[in-house]
């Protein structure tokens, strides 16, 4: 019995590199932290392979000892050390040969000991590219825009805009001309109720009903909008952007996109963080039964994000960002169709229709990658490296090409049917939002890092000439 245990602390001895009578000399056994609270973070906005990254720790006890390893190799050969505030940042080279994907680093503590798992994405890096019938043209519009989604009806772009975080006391909602990208009318929503305080706290601060998600109802000549913050959606009028209803607080909790399937007269809003997509009645403007989606995966929660809509077949997409799925809705009967396993998929949230595929297009922001799928069989047929922090996607029908917007990466990287990568684009400061218009055009809009950011909150107008 003796022997067989000298023998386990021997090789447990070997596999930490240390002769096995070392261990009582260095004490591998001290007390350990049991009040272990530090905590790693990437300061960076993306990691490179070949490049230096920032991170940050805090948490720590003043003086512990950090140090990172992938696998048997020692990342940092000068321990990170806590200041008297149990904080640290670092630079990290990141080696050339990282492969692209989440990397597990093991995070030693030293004095007193601890020890935990930090996850560092390393993201694909895109050279930038144009193809050559790509022309695009750029202007400014208002602070923080989100979203943009084209009516035919008034040949119009409408685009939301809201600043900062709550209490929120900027947003515009505006009409721009497609072509030349001016701002033809802009309204600011309506404030909204203030919550009452909490006991023992001051009273809370006026905020907008600020907008974030747009969808067109060209049926009705109206502009649907969600007002994220307070839980809820706003229909404006596309005319003149008067308010024609503003739905109370909490009709859909943390509304992410709405999107209108004018044949059935429909408007869907997504319930992000929720397991529900909301439907409306477009021409009551009544709510009507929610669509509640179950995980196919066992103890999981299905939350939607993005929708796309084949309005000729009938079928509403959405994926989930909390597990790698995505699913097929009849819009007939509002009932649930499918679920599709997405497999390599991380974080999804952005969705788009081809519709002259039949294909869906999934972006995940978490694996950096677009999903082409095919809904009828749940195959993915390609998986796309497509650059860093990928939030929505949207299908040009004219050109049949794909336009993904990176936030991290500050790129629009445009991927063919046959998923191969075809151009890649500036996209200016954190892009946001892409859309077609479904006549040759796509829209990107991108968000700015501050009121002085020259490459920030834009519109960009794409055309790809057959």
């Amino acid at each position: 019995m003796r022997s067989s245990r000298v023998l386990r602390v021997s090789l447990l001895a070997l596999a930490l590199g240390a002769a096995p009578w070392a261990l009582a000399q260095q004490g591998a056994f001290t007390a350990p932290d049991t009040s272990f609270a530090g905590k790693l973070s990437l300061k960076s906005p993306v990691a490179y392979a070949g490049e230096t990254v920032e991170l940050a720790g805090e948490g720590f006890k003043p003086g512990q000892q950090v140090t990172l390893s992938r696998g048997d190799t020692v990342l940092n050969a000068q321990p990170y050390v806590a200041d008297a505030q149990g904080k640290f940042t670092a630079q990290l080279p990141v080696p050339a040969d990282a492969v692209p994907g989440q990397h597990p680093l093991l995070v030693r503590v030293a004095g007193p000991d601890a020890a935990e798992v930090f996850s560092l994405k390393v993201s694909p890096k895109l050279a930038l590219s144009s193809a050559p019938k790509q022309s695009l043209q750029r202007a400014p519009l208002a602070r923080g825009l989100y979203q943009s989604a084209y009516s035919a009806k008034s040949n119009a772009l409408f685009v939301t805009s809201a600043v900062g975080r709550p209490p929120v006391k900027q947003s515009e909602l505006v009409k721009v001309d497609p072509k030349t990208l001016k701002i033809v009318a802009r309204v600011t929503p309506q404030a909204a109720p203030t919550p009452p305080a909490a006991e023992g706290q001051p009273a809370r601060e006026a905020s907008l009903y600020a907008v974030y998600g747009v969808g067109v109802d060209d049926a009705n000549g109206n502009v649907w909008v969600t007002n994220t913050r307070q839980g809820t959606v706003a229909v404006y009028r596309q005319s003149d952007l008067s308010l024609v209803k503003q739905f109370p607080a909490e009709a859909v909790p943390h509304s992410r996109d709405v999107i209108v399937d004018a044949q059935r007269h429909k408007a869907y809003v997504s319930a992000t963080g929720e397991t529900h997509v909301a439907v409306f009645d477009t021409n009551t403007l009544e709510q009507l039964k929610d669509i509640e989606i179950a995980s196919a995966r066992r103890g999981e929660k299905f939350t939607p994000t993005s929708l796309a809509l084949d309005a000729a077949g009938g079928k509403l997409f959405t994926a989930s960002i909390g597990t790698p799925e995505a699913v097929v809705i009849d819009t007939a009967t509002d009932t649930v169709d499918k679920v599709i396993a997405l497999g390599n998929a991380t974080s999804a949230i952005g969705v788009g229709w081809d519709a002259g595929a039949k294909r869906l297009l999934v972006v995940a922001q978490g694996s950096d990658n677009l999903l082409i799928v095919d809904p009828a069989t749940g195959k993915v047929e390609h998986d796309v490296p497509v650059g860093a922090g990928p939030l929505n996607v949207a299908v040009d029908p004219v050109s049949g090409l794909a336009y993904v917007s990176n936030r991290a990466s500050g790129t629009l990287a445009v991927v063919d049917r046959d998923g191969k990568v075809v151009a890649n684009l500036d996209g200016g400061t954190l892009p946001n939002h892409v859309h077609a218009d479904g006549k040759g055009v796509v829209y990107a809009i991108n968000k700015s890092r501050g009121e002085d950011d020259p490459k920030g909150d834009q519109v960009t107008r794409i055309v790809t000439r057959r």
